[in-house]
């Protein structure tokens, strides 16, 4: 059965964008990502009755995954439309070319009042962290030459997540992070990155896209991430001093090299109940690192 909508329902709904929809496109279950790493500076110490520490907070939910997510769909229409795991609330919708044209109008403008604000009440370096999100996501979303389709650039790109931390600091006034911690918010998102390339290698290898993990295969990309896991685990252990944290990434490592030597062996690909499965999971494993981070900011 083909999860490609019906062309006749298509051209019915190719201009309407429903709360729903809208709400679908910015993946509410990747929020996480943002979420983790606005917060990550506020959990040794932060005003809670700062009004803007929550403007900020909310920032980090519809408006920023809305702009990065629907930039990034907008040039994937086709991709997308082949995408089993996609029309879902985790991974994102599957909408037509005129929906996400005005679904990103809409999400540029909401960007234009929290620039303002925050510039407003916390100074012009952060209309500068603005433009350097627009950056990240210009470079990468362009339709030729994007850094979406030139590897390892896609991986240097995905650096640029970690401009929420640097607007989190800003915006809530926090001292800056070590260089220990920036090394591993930079392994962090890129290992992030790659896990998402290869839950999509199938389709981006089908409709011509060349990432990394189409590049190197599953396999290779695998082993990759395996071995930014287990650097992470020894990292909080080694570096840090926190061994719950560094526990936990040491066992996602031993899962995933599990998954590499035992599963990745028959098929590259997951069904769309495993991938849920999966988004389920990271959410509610980024939910508690938070969490244990709040208890016991080990990374600040």
């Amino acid at each position: 059965m083909t999860m490609v909508p019906e062309r006749g329902a298509a051209v019915a709904q190719g201009h309407r964008l429903s709360p729903a929809l809208a709400l679908k496109i910015s993946r509410p279950g990747l929020w996480f990502q943002t979420l983790w790493l606005y917060l990550l500076p506020l959990t040794r110490g932060a005003d809670w009755s700062d009004p803007w520490l929550w403007v900020g907070l909310l920032y980090a939910t519809w408006p920023l995954n809305a702009l990065v997510y629907g930039w990034n769909d907008s040039v994937d229409v086709e991709l997308d439309a082949r995408n089993p795991r996609k029309d879902s609330w985790l991974f994102g919708a599957r909408a037509t070319e005129a929906q996400l044209r005005r679904f990103l109008r809409i999400a540029v403008a909401a960007q234009i009042p929290f620039l303002l604000a925050f510039a407003v009440a916390r100074g012009p370096l952060v209309a500068l962290t603005f433009a350097g999100i627009f950056a990240v996501n210009a470079s990468y979303n362009r339709r030729v030459g994007g850094l979406r389709g030139r590897p390892p650039f896609d991986l240097l790109n995905a650096l640029g997540y970690l401009l929420v931390v640097v607007l989190s600091l800003q915006v809530n006034q926090r001292p800056p992070l070590s260089g220990l911690a920036w090394l591993y918010l930079g392994l962090f998102v890129t290992q992030a990155q790659l896990i998402g390339e290869v839950m999509d290698v199938v389709c981006d290898r089908q409709g011509g896209r060349v990432t990394t993990a189409t590049r190197l295969g599953v396999g290779r990309t695998k082993i990759v991430i395996f071995a930014l896991v287990l650097g992470l685990g020894l990292l909080c252990g080694l570096g840090f001093g926190d061994w719950v944290l560094g526990g936990l990434l040491l066992a996602g490592a031993g899962w995933l090299l599990l998954d590499l030597l035992v599963y990745a062996a028959k098929r590259e690909t997951y069904s769309r109940t495993e991938h849920t499965i999966a988004g389920v999971g990271m959410n509610l494993l980024g939910a508690g690192s938070m969490a244990w981070q709040f208890w016991s900011p080990s990374l600040l």
